[in-house]
């Protein structure tokens, strides 16, 4: 493919992406039947339709506006060192090609999570009490130790403390946002997110630069944060939290869901407790994840009969 079909392909898809009424099954089918931007802007909202066999009823699609769009978003990509992956790319995470509604295109800053290294996303309220950050603060930093990626969402609380964490035991963490990366939400967390890219890191987003943090767009994110992960860990959460939304994710994507176990006596864990008694699997420890995963590249220290934090062959981290 020469660079001009590169750069045509590249405005298609960032077009594509602030279709926002387009699921993203729906996407890739457009970037796939599409050769260009121009293709897309002469393509009304009927001729959308037909292609995705589904009726489209929306005002949002404002076609003749996606050219100045792309180009902002483009600049913006350029001053922030934003890059893109799109879903048929090598580089694209490939857990996140397994999952329903998969992003058909990622928005990341630093270094993609790795294939074949093993993550936990660690998730819980944004409320948590003293104890609930000390423990996303302790499993963070033991997953840091024993090379364990966390995948989270930046979010003030148990997400925050996660990612601390995991910085602390020198792990390497990613942050799934619900808006463009050329802002961070919230911005408190800016310094946070600037040692994750830092450490080795990575920020990543399905949405384009430009696009705010819509309430509804949280649950959507969810779904990236366990789709990332092997295991889905809440640490803490009440009845309505919305780490509950990604536990859900992650049970239908086929991965583990967990719930911390030193917590089931917090006022903030109603939703947790719940977990539990619906079957999540109770751990406490990074070395709880690792006996759950079994794996074979891990040499794993034992005292009185416990599985701990493992040594690492030389390599294999």
């Amino acid at each position: 493919m020469n660079t001009k079909t590169d750069s045509e392909r590249r405005k298609l898809y960032i077009a594509l992406s602030y279709c926002s009424f387009l699921k993203g099954s729906e996407r890739l089918l457009l970037a796939r039947t599409l050769d260009t931007l121009q293709a897309l802007t002469v393509s009304s909202i009927d001729t959308l339709s037909r292609m995705i066999r589904r009726t489209l009823r929306t005002r949002s699609y404002k076609p003749e506006q996606l050219p100045q769009a792309v180009e902002k978003a483009e600049a913006l990509m350029k001053y922030c060192r934003i890059n893109m992956t799109f879903y048929d790319d090598s580089d694209f995470p490939p857990l996140l090609r397994e999952i329903p509604d998969a992003p058909f295109l990622l928005y990341y800053r630093g270094v993609l999570p790795q294939a074949d290294t093993p993550a936990v996303a660690i998730v819980g309220t944004r409320r948590p009490t003293g104890n609930g950050i000390k423990a996303a603060l302790q499993l963070g930093t033991e997953c840091g130790h024993a090379g364990i990626p966390v995948i989270s969402g930046l979010a003030r609380g148990i997400d925050t403390f996660a990612h601390r964490g995991s910085l602390e035991g020198g792990g390497l963490t990613t942050a799934v946002l619900a808006c463009g990366l050329d802002r961070l939400y919230p911005q408190s967390n800016a310094r946070l997110a600037g040692r994750i890219l830092e450490t080795g890191g990575c920020i990543l987003s399905e949405y384009a630069p430009g696009e705010p943090p819509f309430a509804y767009r949280f649950p959507q994110r969810n779904r990236i944060i366990s789709g990332l992960a092997r295991a889905t860990v809440v640490v803490e959460a009440p009845a309505k939290s919305g780490a509950l939304i990604t536990a859900d994710f992650a049970l239908e994507q086929g991965r583990d869901v967990c719930v911390y176990a030193g917590l089931q006596d917090s006022v903030q864990n109603t939703g947790c407790k719940k977990l539990a008694e619906d079957g999540a699997i109770p751990v406490e420890h990074a070395g709880d994840l690792l006996r759950e995963w079994a794996n074979p590249t891990l040499q794993y220290l034992q005292r009185d009969g416990q599985i701990q934090l493992p040594l690492f062959e030389k390599g294999a981290r």
